[in-house]
């Protein structure tokens, strides 16, 4: 068994607090990074994906949800399309959702996060988690808000719970105030492009300081949302008179549907002890960011983790085709305002199409009510409606071959919004608007003549701590059934960062009903066509840093287990991606030392392009002594102890679960 780290210090950080709040089973003393807790979070959101959620609930037998009132269904990601197919999953969603007494949202009520902010579902100080890799936004509103796997879903609908690991925790200390061109998007992009060496990897991100208090609300819900691309489990802020008020205006409404999800009594409680991390609690690391310093920035193309200031980028003038407010990032209504106020009066350029749609039916009708929508259509925009769409895929105005788009979403990877011989950028509305006006990348200042200034990028500050100590040294025995040892033949996809639509595409993400042997097919498509046919059973997969970052399909792990890949070596993977491997029984190890050693052997190859590489050799794997063997040497490995081992011997959580509810019987 994996023992926790021993520290004398138990003031704990706000992932710590809030866990310890929602724990079911775990340590008998204060929680802390590293532990493995089973938490009972107060409500999980899926979307289109609650079909594949529900599959998952039926195969392990559950009859029944366990609490009706932790489950909330919302429809946002394939809602433009009105195939018969589509409509009867949601039909089946509506029904499933009725018999059960669950909450449920239909197309066109808006997109799943933004919902459950408006609803009430999300609280201070509260765990909320989704089935969707953007569950960090709910951090804006205080809580912990955290992406989950379906099977993790299917699991607290059957037992209320699931297992979690305690991440690290990075604090960020934001100072001074935002300039008058400058936004909340323009934080998190530029945050992205300083601190992109994996300095927040799975992190949960702490944000402090006395910027804090100058941002707005929806501000704050694009830059946690957007701690997802960052590389974080997590990005939260702390409850405020801002946070208070925004709460506030939402009690009015439900109270007005007769709905009681905030009460006075809480609203006052947060107000006078709001929930804060423990003094002297332990950090993984520290950056300042002076607001003042940031200036309009663009992500892009291919990653979030580049950036551009604009005004290099107006200076180049690069053209577009395609222009995008959409997403649960960017189509608040301060966010439609802003892009009103740029666009008045002007027009679309000529060859570009503008495609907008709001994050929820309840802000298009505020925004129809101030002005600002009309505004967006007189230009020429095209309206979507409340959901997804294009951010995803899926729907109208996909990019094609040869185009670039420039997008207030938060996604730009490769073949993310349509082909991936197509380029897309990430930005603010507002340069989003009026480069959709210039037909070429611009600000808002541009359209009145005049060019945006460069500014020195702000001021890199990062400082880590070191790790609390380990007190005891790591018991593990090789459970019956686990192996002590297997050897496969290398496979080694160098590439960093390699995401989920790289090795699931997201043309099969939403197709139910995708046999093992046809994922085999398709696995890594996105990434390199070859890979499928190149590969064979028995192989062992060795990945770069951050494997499996993105989305949290789980078809991303699954279809290289599909493929008969014995498991996945990397040197650091996304949390989520490994939820999804463990969940499935499938395994995955980091083993950077080895990693790195590969890159340095066949460098030429790494810097030439290759994609992916079969040199011919074997790795010998050791579970027993946690070591890996490649050419004569040695690399080291934390050995997996009982919790992963027991996933796989049990063939994935589904089987666990079964165990536990005594189905296996």
């Amino acid at each position: 068994m994996t023992m926790a780290p021993k520290r004398q210090n138990m003031s704990q950080t706000v992932v710590e607090k809030i866990a310890q709040a929602h724990m079911v089973e775990g340590p008998d003393r204060p929680l802390r990074t590293g532990d493995v807790v089973s938490l009972r979070p107060r409500h999980i959101l899926t979307h289109d994906n609650t079909a594949a959620v529900m599959d998952k609930f039926k195969s392990i037998g559950a009859g029944e949800i366990h609490d009706p009132g932790q489950p909330v269904f919302a429809m946002d990601h394939d809602i433009q399309n009105q195939s018969e197919t589509n409509l009867a999953k949601y039909a089946a969603i509506k029904e499933f959702a009725s018999e059960h007494g669950i909450n449920f949202y239909p197309p066109g009520t808006g997109i799943g996060h933004q919902v459950m902010v408006s609803m009430g579902y999300v609280l201070p100080g509260a765990l909320v988690v989704a089935s969707d890799s953007h569950a960090n936004m709910y951090g804006a509103m205080g809580a912990l808000g955290t992406p989950v796997v379906r099977t993790d879903a299917a699991a607290v609908w059957a037992t209320g719970e699931f297992w979690w690991q305690i991440p690290r925790t990075v604090e960020v200390i934001l100072e001074g105030e935002l300039s008058a061109d400058a936004t909340g998007k323009d934080v998190i992009i530029t945050l992205c492009g300083l601190y992109n060496k994996g300095e927040v990897l799975n992190a949960v991100i702490e944000f402090k300081g006395p910027g804090v208090g100058t941002l707005s609300m929806d501000e704050r819900f694009s830059i946690s949302n957007m701690t997802t691309e960052w590389g974080a489990l997590a990005g939260w802020f702390p409850p405020d008179s801002v946070t208070l008020g925004y709460l506030r205006g939402r009690k009015s409404l439900l109270d007005g549907l007769g709905v009681e999800r905030i009460r006075e009594e809480d609203l006052e409680s947060w107000e006078a002890e709001p929930i804060m991390p423990d003094p002297g609690a332990a950090y993984a690391a520290r950056i300042r960011l002076d607001l003042t310093e940031v200036s309009p920035h663009v992500s892009g193309p291919d990653s979030v983790q580049v950036m551009r200031s604009l005004a290099e980028l107006e200076e180049k003038g690069l053209p577009i085709n395609k222009a995008y407010l959409v997403s649960c990032v960017n189509s608040r209504l301060e966010d439609l305002e802003a892009a009103a106020r740029v666009i008045r009066g002007k027009r679309v350029a000529e060859g570009v199409d503008l495609y907008v749609a709001a994050a929820s039916a309840e802000i298009q009708e505020a925004a129809e009510a101030s002005g600002a929508w009309g505004t967006l259509v007189d230009s020429g925009a095209h309206t979507l409606p409340p959901g997804c769409g294009p951010c995803i895929g899926l729907g109208t105005g996909l990019l094609e071959d040869g185009e670039v788009g420039i997008s207030a979403t938060n996604r730009n990877f490769k073949g993310r919004m349509g082909s991936r011989l197509a380029q897309a950028y990430l930005a603010s509305p507002e340069v989003v608007v009026a480069s959709a006006v210039a037909g070429r990348v611009v600000g808002p200042n541009a359209l009145a003549g005049a060019s945006s200034t460069a500014r020195p990028k702000p001021t890199l500050y990062y400082h880590q701590f070191e790790a609390p100590v380990r007190g005891l040294d790591e018991e593990v025995e090789i459970l019956p059934g686990f192996p002590t040892a297997l050897s496969g033949r290398l496979v080694f996809a160098p590439a960093d960062n390699l995401n989920t639509d790289g090795i699931y595409s997201k043309d099969y993400t939403y197709r139910e009903g995708m046999t093992p042997e046809e994922m085999a097919e398709v696995v890594m498509e996105n990434y390199d066509p070859a890979f499928a046919s190149d590969t064979r059973k028995g192989d062992i997969l060795v990945g770069g840093w951050n494997f499996g970052t993105g989305s949290s399909r789980e078809q991303a792990a699954t279809a290289l287990q599909a493929r008969g890949i014995a498991l996945v070596l990397a040197g650091s993977f996304s949390q989520t991606y490994l939820r999804n491997a463990y969940n499935n029984g499938f395994v995955c190890i980091e083993c950077p030392e080895l990693v790195t050693r590969l890159k340095e052997v066949f460098r030429r190859d790494v810097e030439g392009g290759t994609l992916t590489l079969i040199p011919g050799d074997t790795l010998d794997v050791d579970f027993s002594r946690g070591l890996v063997r490649f050419r004569d040497e040695d690399f080291a490995f934390p050995p997996l102890g009982s919790v992963p081992q027991g996933l796989v011997v049990a063939g994935g959580s589904e089987n666990l679960i079964r165990k536990k509810l005594g189905l296996d019987q």
